[in-house]
C-alpha cells in the first residue's frame, strides 16, 4: 500500500492507493471511527463492493442509498434525495457519509455531507480511475445545474480516500479511458518528466499493469495534493487544474451529461486549449501534435460536437472562472508549464471556437 498526506493545517488526511483494500478487512476499519455511517453508492457500484465494505464495518449502524449510474444524474434532487435519509435516521453530526463510487458519486456524497448540520465527516472511496486521480482529492464537491456543470458546489475535505486499484479491473475500457485523461492533465500542467513516463507506459496503464498504475495514481494525487495545500479555495493557483475543462464542460452541459463522459470532454477540451496556446504563439505546434498523439494512442481523440462557436461561447460563459464577464483560460507556454490568464485576443479564442466547434 502507498500512503500520501494532504497536510492541511488541522485536516490533514491520508490518501491510500493499492490493490484489495476494500477488500483486506482491515483498511477501511482502521481508518473510518464514526458509528453512524450513511453508505452512498450507485447501482452498478453497489453489488460489486458493497458486501466488502459492509463486511469491513461489521457493527456499525451502516445505511445505505443507492443512487442511479450516470452523470446526468448529479442534480440538486438526488442530493435532496440523500439528506431527507439523513434525516429520516436521525443521523447526527458525528455521523459520516461513505462515498463509493465515481465521481458522481463522490462529489454529490460530499456536497450532502457538507451541507446536513452545515456539515459532517465524509470518506472517499472511490472505484474509478478518474475518481482515484483526481475527483476524490482536494475537497471540491458539487453537483450540475441545466446552465452549467457543478455551478453548486463547496469546498469540504474529506477524512480519508482508499482508493482500492483493483476496483480498475472492472471499469469498462471506455471509462478506464476517460480516467487517464487527468492523468495525462496532471503531466501536461506540472511535469514533463511524467509526461514522459505517461508516454513511455501507455500501453501498461491500458492493460492494468498493477506497478504502473499505482505510480500514475500515486504522482497525480501528489501532484494535486501539492496545489491544494497552497490554494486549497481555487483563489490562484489551483485553477491551473482547470486545465481543458472550460472547453470541457461546454461539451458535457451542451450534450445534456449524456454522450460525453467527463475524461472525454476533459480531452478534447486539453486539445483544445493546447491549439488556442498556439494559435497566440505560446506553444509551438510540434507540442500540440504530440499532445494529440498521446491522446490518440490513449482513445481519447474525439473530436468535439459540431454545436457552433455562439452556442459554445454561451456555456463557457457562465464557467465559474469568468470574472468581470471575460472568460479565463488555463492554457499552456510549454509541456509542463500553464497559465491561468484573461489576457489573450478576443479574435484567437474566436478563431479557436470556430475551429474546433464549427
Amino acid at each position: 500500500m502507498l500512503e500520501l498526506q494532504v497536510p492541511l493545517p488541522g485536516r490533514a488526511y491520508p490518501i491510500l492507493i493499492g490493490q484489495g483494500l476494500l477488500t483486506d478487512g482491515t483498511t477501511l476499519a482502521s481508518h473510518v471511527t464514526a458509528q453512524d455511517i450513511l453508505l452512498v453508492s450507485n447501482v452498478t457500484v453497489a453489488p460489486l463492493y458493497a458486501p466488502a465494505v459492509l463486511a469491513s464495518l461489521a457493527g456499525r449502524r451502516v445505511v445505505q442509498v443507492l443512487l442511479p449510474d450516470g452523470e446526468q444524474h448529479k442534480t440538486l434532487d438526488h442530493v435532496s434525495r440523500v439528506l431527507d435519509v439523513l434525516v429520516a435516521n436521525r443521523f447526527g453530526r458525528d455521523g459520516l457519509v461513505l462515498a463509493l463510487g465515481g465521481g458522481v458519486v463522490g462529489d454529490l456524497a460530499g456536497f450532502t455531507s457538507a451541507c446536513y448540520q452545515r456539515g459532517m465527516a465524509f470518506a472517499q472511496l472511490p472505484t474509478t480511475l478518474l475518481a482515484q486521480v483526481d475527483s476524490s482529492v482536494g475537497g471540491k464537491t458539487g453537483v450540475n445545474h441545466p446552465g452549467g456543470k457543478n455551478l453548486i458546489g463547496a469546498f469540504h475535505q474529506p477524512a480519508v480516500v482508499v482508493s482500492d486499484t483493483a476496483t480498475l479491473a472492472t471499469l469498462p475500457p471506455r471509462e478506464l479511458r476517460a480516467g487517464l485523461a487527468e492523468v495525462i492533465k496532471y503531466a501536461l500542467v506540472f511535469d514533463p518528466v511524467f509526461l514522459d513516463w505517461i508516454e513511455q507506459h501507455l500501453d501498461e496503464l491500458l492493460s492494468l499493469q498493477p506497478a504502473a498504475m499505482a505510480h500514475a495514481i500515486y504522482r497525480s494525487c501528489e501532484l494535486k495534493a501539492e496545489v491544494v495545500l497552497r490554494d486549497e479555495r481555487e483563489q490562484g493557483e489551483r485553477a491551473l487544474l482547470n486545465f481543458g475543462h472550460t472547453f470541457g464542460h461546454a461539451i458535457e452541459a451542451a450534450t445534456g451529461y449524456t454522450d460525453w463522459l467527463h475524461g472525454e470532454a476533459v480531452a478534447a477540451g486539453m486539445l483544445i486549449a493546447a491549439d488556442m496556446s498556439a494559435r497566440i504563439g505560446l506553444l509551438p505546434r510540434h507540442d500540440v501534435q504530440r499532445i494529440a498523439d498521446l491522446l490518440q494512442r490513449a482513445g481519447l481523440a474525439t473530436p468535439p460536437p459540431r454545436m457552433g462557436a455562439e452556442r459554445a461561447m454561451h456555456y463557457m460563459s457562465v464557467d465559474k472562472k469568468v470574472r468581470a464577464g471575460r472568460i479565463r483560460l488555463v492554457l499552456l507556454r510549454a509541456l509542463g508549464a500553464a497559465t491561468f490568464t484573461a489576457d489573450y485576443p478576443d479574435e484567437a479564442l474566436s478563431a479557436t471556437l470556430a475551429a474546433q466547434f464549427g
